[in-house]
């Protein structure tokens, strides 16, 4: 099937057939940090994160949240004509913290009348009843979303990349979700080191059997100030090159079932951070050649085919 000239139900698509236009995300930052870093689990962080915990491109924490909505719609209307938005809250873990204060920022954030969807990005072990509560009261206003990082079935590669949670712990916090009918974003990335093409599809397969709205996939990126670049630097291990990237994002979207809104297929890396894979830089020639990809697998079963 196609949808708007994509061979994958985007979630540019989702949102146009919802909302009649296109719209745009604005990175928000939640003033939060992680249990990964502040010493409840750890303090050095998933090992491919930045010290920004992935919040590279969001607004000044320092920033009340209206101010950061207003900077992030000036920056987006300097290119473009847009009039609806996401609130996306990306950096470290943003249900992290009290409940209180969640409601303080996620009410303003979904206050502001352009602003048409709540996206925040957590951890499944990050959702306690009380914030549970909270989410299905913010849902009842505007639609929100929880984007929860999973990145890779495989307990060793968890164990590797220190997340700190396990696939039971990922698992309840999905099903408490879906009960309180609160759309779910699984976060996987491919290409940690020591996994396997087999191993990462496995993942995907996994992901495709359960009850979410979407998925990112994310290409591996190396970072300088991560503990991940220090181990490429000290030891390089295998990296996608383009071409295999683009056939693994093939392999993954003929796996999900075409319910599934697909978010990302690549990702962007802070271009001061980037140590590899350098061909990602170009993200536009990826995306680009991942579409080439998927146009010529169009007889794959029928699931692309275009009579």
């Amino acid at each position: 099937m196609i949808w708007n000239d994509k061979r994958y139900y985007s979630i540019d698509y989702y949102l146009k057939q919802t909302f009649g236009e296109k719209v745009y995300r604005l990175s928000l930052h939640g003033g939060m940090t992680c249990p990964n870093r502040d010493g409840t689990l750890g303090t050095r962080g998933c090992i491919f994160c930045s010290s920004a915990g992935s919040g590279d491109f969001s607004q000044d924490s320092l920033l009340p949240i209206p101010e950061q909505l207003r900077a992030a719609k000036a920056q987006i209307r300097s290119k473009r004509n847009c009039r609806k938005f996401i609130a996306y809250f990306q950096a470290y873990t943003n249900t992290y913290a009290s409940v209180d204060y969640l409601r303080k920022i996620f009410s303003e954030a979904i206050a502001d009348p352009e602003v048409v969807i709540l996206s925040i990005a957590t951890r499944p072990d990050c959702l306690s009843q009380k914030i549970l509560e909270l989410l299905d009261q913010l849902n009842q206003i505007k639609p929100v979303w929880i984007e929860l990082g999973l990145q890779t079935i495989h307990a060793g590669t968890h164990q590797l990349i220190r997340s700190g949670f396990s696939l039971d712990c990922f698992q309840e916090a999905v099903g408490h979700l879906i009960r309180y009918q609160i759309p779910v974003i699984v976060h996987i990335i491919l290409g940690l080191p020591g996994e396997t093409r087999t191993q990462m599809l496995e993942t995907i397969s996994h992901i495709g059997h359960l009850p979410i709205f979407g998925v990112k996939l994310q290409l591996l990126h190396v970072l300088s100030d991560t503990d991940l670049g220090a181990l490429y630097q000290k030891q390089p291990f295998p990296l996608f090159t383009q071409t295999e990237y683009c056939e693994m994002i093939g392999d993954c979207l003929e796996i999900l079932p075409e319910t599934i809104t697909i978010h990302r297929l690549t990702g962007d890396g802070p271009g001061n951070l980037l140590i590899a894979p350098e061909w990602s830089r170009a993200k536009r020639s990826v995306l680009n050649q991942i579409q080439r990809t998927l146009r010529e697998r169009d007889t794959w079963q029928g699931k692309f085919y275009v009579p």
